[in-house]
């Protein structure tokens, strides 16, 4: 899939697509039936189907302190939109100076000679431009001034079924994985590479790959049953163990990281990207008054974990 980043890389061999544009943070099945939608007309009407999104996200731009935290990074994203057969994706560079741009130079100068849109999709709450003075009714009457067709949303959402990142957000800050599963369609997981830590974990007896979680702020916290996907192992044998996100209150952690914990593992994952599938939410992250209350703790947590994994007929690494 190509990725553009910034609207100064889009070039004149770029013009011409089917363009939804969004957030699509978490591409949750309502974020999949627009895709699909997307797919389907950009193979009707013989072009490329493309997908706009902003970075940072709006909101982390005007309110960063109060930004809901991220569902998927941007590679998360791209990996994802791309399984589902999207072949552009045009990363803005949401600051300042773009914001204000006026709703008609947006359409006109972006969408229409930069990029030559043969078929917007879009939600009819949808609001861009200047001061968010743009909106579907201005896209309506720019449709039929500049020839591109328009749908809404709204016509490929599930049946009775309300989706939202703010509603998967909300499952995982109350620990309904399984809600939150279903309406992603997939498991919640988080990716990153792992780095070198402090090796505390490894003198307490249960080393961990530590996987920063850079500037994005989890939307979930504290310790977890965990699958570990890693294209250098072999997966006919998968990796599962305890991991802890969040900012490590005992050893006066700081920043936010997650580290796992695999059992029975004793290879390299240095540098390597990791995906972190979440089974199953054993306890809030908590400061214990000593190393070893945390590492009796840690303990007990790994005999849950593995009491669950067995309880599941789940194959334990070996």
């Amino acid at each position: 899939m190509q990725l553009i980043r910034g609207i100064n890389n889009i070039r004149p061999e770029d013009h011409g697509c089917v363009l939804t544009i969004g957030n699509f943070d978490g591409v949750h099945l309502g974020h999949r039936r627009v895709i699909e939608a997307l797919v389907e007309k950009a193979k009707a009407l013989n072009c490329v189907a493309a997908v706009m999104v902003f970075e940072p996200q709006p909101q982390e731009l005007f309110s960063p302190k109060t930004a809901p935290a991220r569902l998927t990074r941007l590679r998360d994203k791209y990996n994802l939109l791309k399984s589902l057969g999207v072949e552009r994706l045009i990363c803005v560079n949401f600051n300042y100076q773009f914001a204000n741009i006026s709703a008609n130079d947006f359409i006109e100068r972006l969408l229409v000679n930069k990029l030559g849109i043969k078929h917007l999709i879009i939600g009819d709450d949808f609001r861009f431009g200047k001061n968010r003075q743009g909106d579907f009714a201005l896209l309506k009457q720019a449709s039929s001034k500049f020839a591109f067709g328009l749908s809404d949303t709204a016509s490929y959402k599930l049946a009775n079924c309300r989706i939202s990142s703010t509603a998967i957000r909300q499952a995982l800050e109350q620990d309904k994985l399984t809600d939150a599963a279903n309406m992603l369609g997939r498991q919640y997981s988080i990716s990153g590479r792992v780095v070198h830590g402090d090796k505390r974990g490894r003198e307490l007896g249960f080393p961990t790959a530590n996987v920063l979680l850079k500037r994005r702020v989890s939307p979930v916290s504290g310790v977890y049953v965990v699958e570990v996907l890693t294209k250098c192992h072999d997966l006919s044998t998968p990796l599962y163990g305890v991991a802890n996100i969040g900012a490590r209150p005992t050893v006066a952690g700081i920043r936010q990281q997650l580290e796992v914990h695999i059992f029975n593992f004793n290879g390299n994952l240095y540098g390597q990207a990791v995906e972190i599938v979440l089974m199953k939410k054993l306890r809030s992250e908590q400061r214990f008054e000593s190393l070893s209350a945390l590492t009796a703790q840690i303990a007990e947590d790994c005999q849950q974990a593995k009491r669950y994994l067995q309880e599941s007929n789940l194959q334990q690494n070996k």
